[in-house]
């Protein structure tokens, strides 16, 4: 497999490629969601086209502004481009050059970036999609405002093999099923839409910072932050972090298929936060799934069908962004949710993991003390909020984005809808996950709930599960005490399941 490295000391100088046949004397790559030097197709299109480029890296005080002070995200986002930075430089002194780095802003986007192009005198910005909604607005404006100054602004796909409308129908339609969607987007992908973009060829046209500009990456304090738990938790940040989780998947990736579903083994790649700040390029992936499946590895093709599910929902947002407001099924919005105190005293108890359900309580730890939830995981808490607790899939799909480290929009909407059956290719509303069976046969051991519910430890078979129906005695060996230091049940699973049938009784077959 390829590695996420910067070019080594011993490496021979890179030479200057068609200088002087390049179209713009100077641009500037805006980095965003593609925190990597390595495979990044705006960086090779912006060298490629640029006699010198300079790179910045904008933290957005409209996104900033929103979000706690203590977020592992932005530690996360800080991290990867002290990584990046030194890459850069790395690379820049490989071709001759002292301080290639990273230009780094906090401030709006709409506003920074404008305001450097002409600071430096650029032709051209490149940077890479994203089409998140509020993202296609913000760029709208900055490419309004930057032609308003002579600059151009050239974006390209890079975090996803297949975006917008490039995998439709025979109809010319964007799919809203996920099995054909698969179908025909394995029958599309060849090597030209895997092939990696080769930086390092062009690497003699990145420029040396101003003067003024060489400073480092500010700090988490710069930024009114406090440090996380991140560290602690061994979450490997930057290019480097995301080669070396993809290095230990590689070793494991043929028993993914089996390991996948069960939350206290090592089985998913860990690598969800890596794509989703684009410090692994999808590309290589793909290549590299691709590939292994076609020997018959059946971890690999399991894990390629995920890595597609991800294209399929990045192509739903694109082609019906009201999924982000209401239900991609519209006749799902007349669903009658919870409302009032009692509902938000029950969302409270499920945020906190006080639903009285071991398995259910212990993911939401999980969420809430590493930032991360394990896939199965993130199915079963969802059904339980929507149709155990009745509660507005918008809810849960709120918090998630808060909390999850490796949060992308089309992901966190696409999974919530299809939990809650509102959704494209969703389950159907009378499939509601029991969280006691789930629990029976993907923690069998209890072996993930011990791990986040200490207080359960003593317990063991079916009383770890299902603790309520425990004697007694059992409850009091191991100390455990309902009501006191862990909860009832906030609902009965089998009446909570009749109330759900009835609440989307309301939706018309069809």
């Amino acid at each position: 497999m390829r590695r996420f490295y910067a070019l080594q000391p011993s490496q021979p100088r890179l030479a200057t490629i068609g200088a002087m046949d390049k179209k713009y004397t100077s641009g500037l790559m805006w980095f965003r969601r593609d925190l990597r030097l390595q495979d990044n197709a705006a960086l090779h299109h912006a060298l490629k086209s640029c006699r010198q480029v300079f790179c910045v890296f904008v933290f957005d005080s409209e996104i900033l502004d929103a979000l706690p002070r203590a977020d592992r995200r932005v530690e996360f986002i800080r991290e990867s481009l002290v990584d990046l930075d030194a890459q850069l430089a790395q690379l820049g002194r490989e071709c001759g050059a002292e301080h290639v780095g990273l230009l780094v802003r906090h401030a709006t986007a709409s506003s920074a970036l404008p305001a450097l192009a002409a600071e430096l005198a650029v032709q051209a910005v490149f940077a890479n999609h994203d089409d998140e909604p509020q993202s296609l607005a913000r760029d709208a404006a900055i490419q309004a405002t930057l032609a308003a100054q002579g600059v151009a602004f050239h974006h390209f796909k890079d975090h996803v093999i297949f975006e917008r409308q490039e995998v439709l129908t025979l109809a010319g339609k964007p799919y809203s099923v996920f099995t054909p969607y698969k179908n025909a987007w394995l029958k599309k992908v060849n090597p030209f839409y895997l092939k990696a973009y080769p930086v390092e060829r062009y690497a003699a046209a990145l420029a040396s910072r101003p003067l003024d500009e060489r400073r480092t990456v500010p700090t988490l304090a710069d930024l009114g932050f406090e440090t996380t738990n991140l560290s602690a938790l061994k979450i490997q940040t930057g290019s480097r972090g995301g080669a070396a989780l993809l290095d230990d998947f590689a070793g494991r990736i043929a028993r993914y298929q089996d390991s996948r579903d069960f939350p206290a083994l090592k089985g998913p790649s860990y690598l969800s936060v890596h794509l989703r700040f684009g410090t692994v390029s999808i590309r290589q992936l793909v290549a590299s799934a691709l590939a292994q499946s076609q020997t018959g590895c059946e971890g690999a093709a399991c894990w390629l069908s995920e890595l597609i599910w991800r294209d399929f929902y990045a192509q739903i947002l694109s082609n019906f962004p009201y999924v982000v407001q209401r239900a991609f099924k519209p006749a799902y919005d007349a669903i009658v949710w919870e409302q009032g105190e009692a509902a938000e005293a029950m969302f409270q108890a499920w945020c906190e993991g006080r639903t009285g359900y071991p398995l259910v309580d212990a993911a939401m730890a999980q969420l809430s003390q590493t930032g991360y939830m394990h896939n199965r995981l993130r199915m079963v808490t969802a059904s339980f909020l929507v149709k155990d607790l009745g509660i507005d899939w918008r809810w849960g799909e709120r918090y998630f984005a808060e909390k999850l480290n490796d949060f992308e929009l089309a992901s966190n909407n696409g999974g919530w809808q299809w939990a809650a059956s509102t959704g494209c290719d969703a389950q159907p509303y009378f499939r509601i996950f029991n969280p006691v069976s789930q629990s029976e046969k993907f923690d069998a051991e209890g072996k993930f709930i011990r791990r986040y519910l200490p207080v359960l430890a003593e317990l063991s078979g079916p009383a770890l599960h299902s603790p309520w129906l425990a004697g007694a005695m059992e409850l009091l060996a191991a100390g455990v005490s309902l009501g006191q230091n862990y909860p009832k049940p906030i609902v009965v699973h089998e009446e909570a399941r009749r109330l759900t049938l009835q609440r989307y009784a309301i939706i018309k077959p069809g």
